[in-house]
């Protein structure tokens, strides 16, 4: 593995990605609409350009791998605003795709799909071999890139392994629910409020470990894999939330309005012997994690 070409590459996942890949020798290619000013040293070649096949094919047809970590990753914004979603997370793909088919047929595509497809599950391990079934418009975009992998790779025999990350945070990430936790912290004196019961469990995977998982992936010989990303570990909001308080140092609570948004599952936790089959293990354990989190935050708040 020599070129590795990275769409979306100023975003979370993006960024920890190409960081990880030079790291390892590899030369890095991004595609962003934003810049990256602040990572320059992860990518070798830039382009700050909207993602099209015409862009893709300009670009060249030299890449060994294409990780294509562009679109949206917002339950809330696919509800608000499903065709900019699905135009965000299945166009996009359908670009990278046709541009494989025509012009790089040889290299390997690595899809970050998400247990969304999942849909509402119960409190119990979640395989790939489940059923599909998803409760928000995100979900069910995600639903359809893969599905299109599937058939680029039936159809055209195109190399395409898919991951389906769970919680992913870490470093960097300036929304959802911990960034959403630490403004709320920082900002009251007094217990905090936050929608649901705080008994729903998530699986918390730290972004480095995805995109460590993502390496992984991208020098195995598998074809068109399905795997879950996640730590193997669940946890109950209100103690991830907790955590987060007793760090910050303000001694309040999380408390909760017991009502629960759209899309929102109420569990998700996920067997990753699949994953671990690669020789990839989760390194980042929650508590160092969110420590390293709450610190990051401090500094760029």
């Amino acid at each position: 593995m020599r070129s590795v070409l990275i769409t979306g590459v100023s975003g979370f996942l993006g960024s920890h990605t190409a960081n990880y890949f030079k790291a390892r020798g590899c030369k890095v290619t991004g595609i962003d609409i934003h810049d990256i000013a602040d990572q320059r040293e992860s990518v070798d070649v830039f382009v700050k350009e909207h993602l099209s096949l015409a862009l893709l094919t300009a670009v060249g047809n030299d890449f060994d791998v294409l990780i294509h970590c562009a679109g949206s990753g917002s339950i809330a914004f696919s509800n608000e605003f499903p065709a900019d979603d699905f135009d965000r997370n299945v166009v996009s793909l359908l670009q990278v795709l046709e541009y494989m088919r025509l012009h790089n047929t040889q290299a390997k595509l690595i899809f970050p799909s998400s247990a969304a497809v999942y849909g509402q599950r119960d409190d119990v391990l979640i395989s790939e071999s489940d059923p599909t079934s998803p409760i928000s418009p995100y979900g069910y975009h995600k639903m359809i890139g893969e599905e299109l992998c599937k058939s680029y790779t039936l159809n055209y025999h195109l190399n395409i392994s898919i991951i389906r990350f769970f919680s992913l945070y870490g470093v960097g990430l300036k929304k959802q629910l911990l960034w959403d936790a630490c403004n709320k912290f920082m900002r009251n004196e007094k217990n905090v409020s936050f929608s649901g019961t705080g008994k729903e469990t998530r699986d918390w995977l730290n972004i480095k470990d995805a995109a460590s998982l993502i390496f992984k992936v991208a020098e195995a010989r598998e074809r068109h894999d399905i795997l879950n990303g996640g730590s193997g570990e669940k946890y109950f909001n209100k103690d991830i939330l907790n955590a987060i308080s007793r760090e910050i140092g303000k001694q309040q609570k999380a408390v909760f309005d017991g009502k629960i948004r759209p899309g929102d599952p109420r569990h998700y936790h996920a067997n990753n012997s699949k994953a671990k089959s690669y020789g990839w293990e989760p390194v980042t354990p929650i508590e160092a994690g969110i420590k390293e989190y709450v610190s990051w935050y401090r500094q760029n708040q």
